[in-house]
């Protein structure tokens, strides 16, 4: 009698419990890296042109133990002038996810798309007070749209994968 109503009790417990569960358990900065090479000559010479600013950016996904996810969102600012390079900035911050009970598909949108989302503006905070310290100009990150770079990558993807199957049967 016992043993049903341990099993009925799991059973409802079972059917209780949410399908599908999301939720971010912690943020935090990975990684963090800044060069000024040709510092302290940046700061007393005159500049010839107007600096330019090169911003470039990662997302990487990466399992844990089930049902855990990281996600990393890096950037790398490169800031050069007259040809040479005033600062290199990188930053890699990170979340782990609880995430489970989703189809492959929903992950793949919610590890590109939705947990990024969530994770940038810790990024952009940082890398922004990362290059204060170093006394040059504010740098600050635009806002993202995680969701159409994610679609540009599907596309590219799907015009590089027809490109692969048509290319054997051109070559014969």
């Amino acid at each position: 009698m016992a043993e049903e109503t341990t099993n009925n009790e799991q059973q409802e417990q079972k059917q209780d419990a949410p399908a599908n569960a999301f939720q971010l358990e912690r943020c935090y900065m990975k990684d963090a890296s800044v060069e000024m090479p040709h510092a302290p000559e940046v700061f007393i010479t005159p500049l010839q042109k107007q600096p330019t600013i090169d911003m470039q950016f990662e997302v990487s996904l990466k399992k844990l133990n089930e049902p855990h996810h990281e996600v990393t969102v890096r950037a790398t600012v490169t800031i050069k002038a007259d040809d040479n390079v005033m600062l290199i900035a990188e930053v890699k911050q990170a979340g782990i996810f609880l995430v489970h009970g989703f189809t492959d598909e929903q992950m793949a949108h919610i590890g590109n798309v939705i947990c990024p989302t969530i994770v940038y503006p810790y990024l952009r905070a940082n890398l922004a007070d990362l290059i204060t310290r170093t006394t040059m100009a504010p740098v600050n990150l635009p806002e993202m749209n995680f969701e159409m770079l994610y679609q540009q990558r599907l596309a590219k993807q799907a015009v590089e994968a027809d490109a692969a199957k048509g290319a054997p049967e051109q070559q014969n």
